[in-house]
């Protein structure tokens, strides 16, 4: 029973009454989580200024043989991401054309859409490091969300360089620090290793899987997820203060949103270009004040007010059974025959708000 509270409160904020009354039993035959995506332009689900953002390390600083990143400007900290993606497009060629099955596509989506929501500014506004007024590609140290995305971004890609897939000696990059709390972060690959030896290992390991033409798209996923949650995992730990900066209502969903990508996780998520584009739909517009009122908050789809009560309930669900559903939840996982399910109910919610 715990394990179907969990889930049907996720399922039951996402999907809308008219979805179920029209989905019939010709809607389930076919796969759809299976199926790649067709979409007339790809470019149309690239992150915001993809274009502008470097393609290569070559494109980035040098100082004394060194590529020096400032992974504090918008721009460069999302080309570490469009490196990343160039440098492992050739193992991702089996699956499809185009790099569009290349699971690594969800983390300069998701920061795309922090930039683009203004989650990466000064949320203090001491500076206006962020804001549109202002510098509008700083990224704010201040920021939860930044700091959450500085380990899915600053991990995954000095861990590339680890492992060999850039090409370069692993000391040859170094990222930039912040004005402040420099302690709480990593800037090379052996202060990485050092302060951070288990999510490091595990960024590693999702590399060297990549690197093994026996690994199947399954195996990739189960790497890749158990990276990232190793990732978050460090943000729980040194930055909850960063969430007083915001509204009660926007700290709530920063915490729900934590969660949910841990529930995501068991379930194999496949976040590749579109599908990761399309689920992104349902995520608020801009940051959350605390005159919110989901789910009747007017300038919000139906999609996305239904995605901030499905992770308040999970939460909640989460929280009073004292963890109970989450153990649930990924015991259930572990069958191949489960995880095809939910993600076939997750593809019909997509399809219909979508």
């Amino acid at each position: 029973m715990t394990f179907h509270l969990s889930w049907v409160s996720v399922i039951v904020g996402c999907i809308s009454a008219p979805l179920v009354g029209t989905t019939s039993n010709s809607d389930l035959h076919l796969p759809l989580w299976k199926e790649i995506p067709v979409v007339s332009n790809l470019s149309d689900a690239y992150p915001p200024l993809w274009k502008d953002c470097p393609d290569q390390l070559s494109d980035y600083k040098k100082e004394n043989g060194k590529y020096i990143i400032n992974s504090w400007h918008y721009l460069e900290r999302q080309g570490t991401y469009k490196v990343l993606l160039n440098a492992t497009a050739k193992y991702f060629e089996k699956f499809a054309p185009e790099n569009e099955q290349n699971i690594l596509w969800g983390l300069p989506i998701f920061h795309g859409w922090q930039y683009h929501t203004g989650r990466l500014a000064d949320p203090t506004r001491k500076t206006d490091c962020g804001h549109k007024a202002g510098d509008s590609l700083c990224i704010s140290v201040d920021s939860w969300w930044a700091d959450l995305n500085f380990y899915l971004s600053a991990m995954p890609f000095l861990a590339a360089v680890d492992s060999g897939i850039m090409g370069i000696p692993s000391d040859k990059i170094t990222l930039l620090p912040p004005y402040k709390d420099q302690m709480s972060f990593c800037f090379n690959v052996s202060s990485c290793r050092s302060s951070f030896p288990e999510a490091m290992k595990k960024w590693n390991e999702f590399y060297q899987h990549l690197k093994s033409d026996s690994s199947s798209f399954d195996d990739l996923l189960k790497s890749l997820w158990a990276a990232h949650v190793s990732s978050l995992e460090v943000v729980h730990k040194n930055f909850q203060n960063r969430l007083r900066y915001y509204s009660k209502q926007e700290a709530d969903f920063g915490r729900n949103w934590a969660l949910f990508a841990d529930y995501l996780a068991p379930l194999l998520f496949p976040t590749t270009l579109v599908r990761t584009n399309e689920f992104q739909k349902g995520l608020p517009t801009r940051i959350l004040l605390s005159s919110d009122p989901a789910p009747f908050i007017s300038d919000f789809t139906v999609f996305q007010n239904s995605v901030l009560i499905a992770v308040n309930l999970l939460h909640i669900v989460h929280k009073y059974t004292g963890t109970l559903s989450f153990i649930v939840w990924k015991t259930l996982m572990m069958s191949k025959i489960a995880r095809e399910l939910f993600l076939e109910i997750l593809e019909i919610v997509l399809h219909y708000f979508n």
